[in-house]
């Protein structure tokens, strides 16, 4: 029985592994072998693919721009979803559900209807070609609300005991966050910083709309830029570069699809 699940299942994955194993093989053949050939493995193994990557504009800059952007969105997001779902979920105040329901009345708004407003916004801030928006955009908006939930389902979970015990030791509601809800969400906490980095990374409609200039340009712009002078796509450096893009978020999901899943099966238990 267990023998027949693993190969229904193996079966099951070929068309979501099959893909990715042909860029990475196309990755190593030259432009006119890339859709010129069948097979999956290249004649000749072209490793001056991954040189010419980073020869052909900045690539390495663009890496490291996606990178930092990346990590900074994700701290921003961890520190304001923790504390805003924090008050939510423990603090009484006039409005605190009307509240709530503006917020997740916000995650029904596609980005493309702000993306204008956004943009005159930072332009009349002085912000454009800068990664600023890169970075304010996803703390504060649609997807900072969703890491807000999350955070505050997780903290409703929490007994309120410890936090009874934590105020009779002295502790402010900046102390209990700090010291009682924080260590007892690190799966939630987890789930909202790879959730977040992977969001970031794969930005692509902000950067297109906020960068102009290829020193500032993020991973997925620079991989629509291999292009020939007509315009052609540069199918051999293109997975290249994509091979390369591809690192950090099998990284994070194999290191930990475990705490996103755990994190939101916890996130339904009280609410």
């Amino acid at each position: 029985m267990q023998t027949c699940w693993l190969l229904s299942l193996s079966i099951v994955a070929v068309p979501f592994v099959f893909p990715f194993l042909w860029m990475i093989a196309s990755s190593f053949k030259n432009a006119a072998e890339v859709l010129g050939s069948t097979s999956l493995i290249p004649e000749t193994i072209r490793w001056t693919n991954y040189v010419e990557v980073f020869e052909y504009q900045p690539f390495a800059r663009q890496y490291f721009n996606s990178l930092y952007i990346a990590v900074l969105v994700s701290a921003g997001t961890l520190v304001i979803s923790s504390l805003a779902g924090y008050a939510l979920a423990r603090m009484r105040f006039a409005g605190a559900g009307l509240l709530m329901l503006f917020l997740v009345s916000a995650l029904m708004v596609p980005e493309e209807v702000t993306i204008i407003p956004n943009f005159f916004l930072f332009g009349w801030l002085d912000l454009m070609d800068t990664h600023w928006p890169l970075v304010l955009l996803p703390v504060f908006g649609s997807h900072g609300v969703m890491a807000t939930f999350l955070m505050r389902q997780y903290f409703l979970a929490i007994p309120k005991e410890l936090e009874e015990a934590g105020k009779m030791d002295g502790l402010s509601r900046l102390g209990i966050w700090w010291k009682i809800a924080l260590p007892m969400s690190r799966p939630a906490l987890a789930a909202v910083t790879i959730i977040t980095f992977l969001f970031s990374w794969n930005l692509f409609l902000e950067p297109l709309v906020f960068l102009s200039s290829r020193e500032m340009f993020t991973l997925p712009l620079a991989l629509n830029n291999f292009t020939d002078a007509y315009g052609a796509p540069l199918w051999h450096l293109q997975l290249a570069a994509t091979s390369l893009a591809v690192v950090p978020v099998l990284v994070v999901y194999i290191l930990a699809q475990r705490q996103i899943m755990e994190s939101f099966a916890l996130s339904g238990v009280k609410g």
